[in-house]
């Protein structure tokens, strides 16, 4: 990527022309169009390719296809509501009339070269809404890299406060003679000001419960043996006082697939850690030890797939309509296939099995990956972990045995701290 103070002095001379874009015309940005290109021919810059906007009045996404990664700047402007996007120069090879037409939170965009070297993409808002996130994809599996920018819905207030401090000093109104504010009230009629928790969120997720019980040998439910695990490692983690540790359930309740996912989502989750115990078919044999997934679009075994397929089925037993999901959703989903967020997940597990393999019994092959769905938050790095073979009589001792249990939160918890570690840094630099 290029030079972050390179491209900071770019959005610094970009940001002063934000007032001179014109923000009810949907059609490319005119302004500075009509000054000279830089010298550098065309071909040379960046090239977007396709440009399209997915979600509804809640959430929105902008997605753009580019023929390389580029850094880039996204801020909120208010009066009207808008969306900039500073970019390095690009080549715009899109079709006639892009942008004109919006969607959901996005009334229209438009984009254009605002200044040699530098362009600009600017979203016209339907209403105030924050940036909850945004991203670029490198290009991988065929596909082309993105810059990905998703959108929430949210009242005045909140889009005020999302905004640059020089944006929102620019909504104050002008000071007049007018007789000076009643004086503030005594510090101790204030409220006091509740500090925001940086800590890492980090989410457990005991699989299965309620009337799905998961699988059941000698007298013991998958259900409950994951829910202690997960306890366990919960009360560690707290115990640390690192991280915010919220977990997906506390007691004996059926959650859906989807909802595991979205409590992670909704809380920009920094990890994502699910808890399981499968047990095989007699005909498959007598494996044993634990095994660590990850996402993938093609199972990396026939077991693998199998335990996918057995898993993804579970939201059956709730009663849940699978089918029943928003198609824009499932498409930005794939779309985006978790590139980044994958290669995250990826490392986690690596991690994750370097500690257990010191203190647990491993699986001959301990890291895997199959498409399960409860994995597939696209910005939150998941693994699922399967304890052991509750098949396995050596393995269903393991599982019922508190200090194995103990040892095993333990690997897990280092595990954790060495892949948070830097978050952890950047958490505590900000306090």
């Amino acid at each position: 990527m290029a030079s972050r103070a390179n491209h900071l002095i770019l959005l610094g001379c970009a940001l002063l022309c934000a007032a001179a874009l014109p923000c009810s015309d949907s059609r490319p940005v005119a302004a500075a169009e009509s000054q000279p290109q830089a010298a550098v021919p065309a071909s040379n810059f960046p090239v977007v390719s396709a440009a399209r906007l997915a979600g509804d009045s809640s959430q929105t996404r902008l997605i753009l296809d580019l023929d390389q990664t580029i850094t880039f700047r996204a801020f909120t402007l208010a009066d009207p509501y808008r969306v900039v996007v500073d970019v390095p120069q690009i080549n715009f090879q899109l079709p006639t009339g892009t942008g004109t037409a919006g969607r959901g939170l996005v009334k229209a965009f438009r984009y254009g070269l605002v200044m040699p070297g530098g362009s600009r993409i600017v979203l016209d808002l339907a209403g105030p809404a924050r940036i909850a996130n945004s991203y670029v994809l490198e290009a991988a599996n065929g596909q082309p890299a993105r810059l990905v920018l998703e959108l929430e819905e949210v009242d005045r207030a909140a889009f005020v406060q999302s905004m640059a401090p020089e944006s929102r000093a620019a909504l104050r109104p002008p000071t007049t003679d007018a007789p000076p504010a009643p004086a503030a009230p005594e510090p101790a009629q204030q409220k006091p000001v509740v500090p925001t928790d940086s800590r890492p969120v980090v989410v457990i997720d005991p699989g299965h419960g309620g009337i799905d019980n998961g699988t059941q040998s000698s007298g013991e439910s998958e259900k409950n043996l994951v829910l202690a695990f997960g306890l366990a490692l919960r009360d560690r983690l707290e115990k640390s006082g690192k991280y915010r540790v919220v977990m997906t359930r506390d007691d004996d309740t059926f959650i859906p697939l989807n909802d595991r996912v979205k409590v992670a989502r909704s809380l920009n989750a920094a990890l994502f850690v699910s808890i399981h115990a499968d047990a095989l078919p007699r005909k498959e044999g007598d494996a044993q030890g634990a095994t660590i997934y990850t996402l993938s679009d093609k199972a990396s075994d026939a077991e693998a797939e199998r335990l996918a397929d057995t898993e993804n089925k579970s939201d059956a037993i709730g009663g849940v309509n699978l089918s029943d999901e928003p198609t824009d959703v499932a498409d930005i989903l794939i779309d985006l296939a978790q590139r980044e967020t994958r290669t995250f997940s990826n490392r986690f597990a690596r991690l994750l099995m370097g500690e257990m393999k010191t203190t647990v019994r491993m699986h001959k092959h301990p890291l895997k990956s199959a498409g399960f769905r409860v994995l597939k938050a696209p910005d939150v790095p998941s693994v699922l972990v399967e304890l052991g073979y509750v098949s396995n009589k050596g393995d269903l001792e393991h599982l019922v045995s508190e200090s194995w249990r103990s040892r095993t939160v333990t690997s897990m918890a280092q595990a954790i701290d060495a892949f948070l570690a830097k978050r952890l840094a950047t958490a505590g630099s900000s306090n």
